[in-house]
């Protein structure tokens, strides 16, 4: 056997060796840079903020979202809605889009920024000036089991705001119980403006209000998640727009 076969013979097996490791790293799929993702919700009252959005009748929503590996995203979202027992159901229409940009990115160990714009939109409104848009900023970590954020929304004067501005500040608490599919969250906010519960039921004579929710969600079959949670506003009652109300949704996540 001269030198030439010897070496040939000695490089098979290492060849033999790494043809499966090339083969492995072909069928690893590559980083995308664009992930998209949505869902649809069926929901027995949609509330924002404590203030029924659908006249305390069940809504149909869903969005879907598009995020690229730097952190930016974009999204659209829906809902169905009714203000008729507000007395602005030509003013809204029946359909509310929200249409969000924005940046997420962890800023620091476990801390993770969130800043963007949501402008709400009423394509079926016809009577008035319905919609505006809102800046919004929130940091989020993570603590033993559960995921905790701050977070603040601000819309300067708008037509759609009486001409003066909203200011909200929340902070939420969602824990997920070991070895379930149960997750439990809390929800505690504050708003002073056009869009409290106390200014809508008192007909701007209260300018702020607390609104607040607990409850609990678990997520069966994969992608479909059920939950019911309790919610609530202070400042004047009204029936099916600023009343306590528990509040159940069954939605899918793709």
């Amino acid at each position: 056997m001269n030198l030439r076969s010897a070496v040939l013979l000695c490089a098979l097996p290492a060849a033999a060796a790494l043809a499966p490791a090339a083969a492995l790293a072909q069928d690893i799929p590559e980083p995308r840079a664009l992930t998209i993702g949505g869902n649809v919700a069926l929901i027995s009252d949609y509330r924002f903020r404590g203030v029924s959005q659908s006249g305390g009748d069940p809504a149909i929503q869903g969005g879907l979202t598009v995020t690229h590996e730097s952190g930016i995203y974009a999204g659209v979202w829906s809902s169905s809605i009714d203000f008729a027992k507000l007395g602005a159901g030509a003013v809204y229409g029946s359909q509310e889009v929200d249409l969000t940009a924005g940046w997420s990115r962890e800023v620091s160990s476990g801390l993770t920024a969130d800043l963007g714009l949501t402008y709400y939109a009423y394509p079926g409104g016809h009577l008035g000036k319905a919609e505006f848009v809102e800046a919004y900023g929130s940091v989020a970590t993570t603590y033993g089991p559960a995921r905790l954020k701050l977070g603040a929304n601000y819309a300067w004067p708008q037509g759609a705001l009486a001409g003066t501005h909203n200011l909200y500040l929340f902070a939420s608490a969602d824990a997920a119980v070991p070895t379930t599919p149960v997750t439990l969250n809390a929800r505690l906010g504050y708003q002073e403006g056009p869009l409290a519960g106390a200014w809508l039921a008192s007909g701007g004579a209260r300018r702020h209000s607390w609104d607040w929710s607990v409850g609990a969600s678990a997520t069966v079959l994969g992608r479909l998640t059920v939950g019911a949670s309790y919610v609530g506003v202070t400042g004047p009652s009204l029936p099916g727009v600023t009343d306590d109300q528990l509040v159940g949704s069954l939605s899918l996540s793709f």
